[in-house]
């Protein structure tokens, strides 16, 4: 097969209706190489960059509550930048650059996608709110 490894795409094709930050941008814990009194910051497999990660609700009118919030890894050796809040707005809304998505089967047997970014910052433009098809 042809496709191996994360799958490169667009920012519109996951968040057509954009997505707002929910969370504070943190260090991904590495599980294997973390003990309790050492925390160790994961590495990505293929660049040797630091992970980071924060939590962005998908704007998506026609998702139910529980799939809107997801969790997005950064990578960048620089702990990114939270864009500044819309004014006027409590929300902060957000775009990401060099998107991937990995799909895998989670815990509960269901096919799930693990979503990796380069960069993250403001939108470019505002766009218009598109309806639930």
């Amino acid at each position: 097969m042809a496709i191996q490894g994360p799958i490169p795409v667009a920012f519109d094709q996951v968040f057509p209706h954009g997505c707002y930050i929910v969370g504070e941008v943190e260090k991904v814990k590495d599980f294997d190489a973390s003990t309790r009194e050492r925390f160790v910051q994961a590495r990505d497999k293929q660049s040797g960059e630091p992970v980071w990660q924060v939590a962005v609700m998908d704007a998506d009118p026609a998702l139910k509550a529980a799939q809107k919030t997801v969790a997005v890894k950064i990578l960048g050796s620089d702990e990114p930048t939270v864009p500044p809040a819309a004014p006027g707005s409590p929300f902060t809304p957000v775009e990401f650059d060099g998107l991937t998505v990995t799909p895998y089967v989670n815990a509960a047997g269901r096919l799930a996608y693990s979503i990796r970014v380069r960069a993250m910052r403001a939108p470019r433009t505002a766009k218009p709110v598109k309806e639930a098809q």
